[in-house]
């Protein structure tokens, strides 16, 4: 997708810097906070559009205030479904990997639990160690453009059983501590979603493939044969050709179409300290090809949550 005179009048091309073939793009020059103009966060927008994620150096003056208040510029800001927003703001969840659940070192589109996720996320690189702590990306449109034509017509076809409650000691190098976060706080109300395993993005009309660790069967077929789909559907996304890598350092922004990438945040950081906060963007519910809307089928608070509440 070449970029347009209207981008290309608000944002000039040379500070549109692209990290990879297929996608993430560094902006450079514009300053998140304050008032920007409506024209420059539409132009933001068509670039995120075009690139999945981009990035922005040097916005070390960005608080939490600051983060939302341009995210909020994006579309409505909505707080995680069981975490609940930091304190203090309306969406801001803060991942501290000093403290449980603060490493996301899990393939993953975020929140696809429910059934309108999220459809942008702005992460800020608040307390980034000298060394480790990259986040990779994947472009789930390419991935599904890149399945042979018969896979692409059996993906057309599936949907796939999202939750929140899974083994994630299994998928995850998980400590104690985040366990016992996993289990008292992020699955505090469990959540079951259908979803198509392709949606139709809303705003480019792409395919793209929603998948990832939250994904616990496909509908209609025996776990092992869903498992061994699933392994293969998800190594076209993550294949290192369909990725972008970005070094964090403290002040980076990321902000990236949560409908049509999935991503990972590489914990090769030993206990050095790593926080990072992200603000969500609410989104759509997904649909299918053939018009079709994913569907939450369940939504149970667990005793001891409702308990402890």
């Amino acid at each position: 997708m070449a970029q347009t005179d209207g981008i290309d009048n608000v944002i000039p091309r040379a500070d549109i810097v692209k990290r990879a073939a297929r996608l993430g793009a560094e902006i450079r020059n514009i300053n998140l906070a304050g008032d920007l103009p409506d024209q420059t966060i539409a132009a933001i927008n068509k670039v995120l559009l075009e690139h999945k994620v981009i990035f922005f150096r040097n916005q070390d003056h960005l608080d939490d205030a600051e983060q939302e208040r341009f995210a909020v510029r994006l579309g409505r800001l909505v707080p995680h479904p069981t975490i609940g927003p930091a304190k203090g703001t309306s969406s801001i969840l803060e991942l501290d990997s000093g403290r449980g659940g603060g490493r996301a070192d899990q393939w993953h589109t975020d929140v696809t639990f429910v059934d309108a996720y999220p459809k942008i996320s702005v992460l800020r690189g608040v307390v980034i160690p000298p060394y480790g702590g990259d986040t990779i990306w994947s472009n789930t449109a390419a991935a599904y453009l890149d399945l042979p034509p018969p896979l692409r017509r059996l993906a057309d076809e599936l949907w796939a059983v999202h939750s929140n409650a899974y083994d994630y000691a299994v998928k995850s190098r998980a400590t104690d501590a985040d366990r016992k976060h996993f289990d008292e706080v992020f699955t505090g109300t469990v959540y079951e979603t259908e979803h198509p395993v392709v949606r139709v993005h809303p705003e480019t009309g792409e395919r793209t493939l929603v998948l990832g660790n939250f994904v616990q069967r496909f509908a209609g077929l025996p776990k092992y044969d869903g498992q061994k789909l699933f392994d293969l559907f998800q190594s076209h996304i993550t294949a290192p050709e369909n990725t972008v890598r970005w070094s964090w350092k403290a002040g980076d922004v990321a902000i990236w179409d949560n409908r049509a990438t999935q991503h990972y945040a590489v914990n090769d950081y030993g206990d050095q300290h790593r926080v990072v906060r992200r603000a969500t963007v609410d989104g759509e519910v997904p649909v299918s090809i053939d018009g079709r809307h994913s569907v939450t089928r369940i939504k149970a608070t667990k005793p001891q949550a409702a308990k402890a509440a």
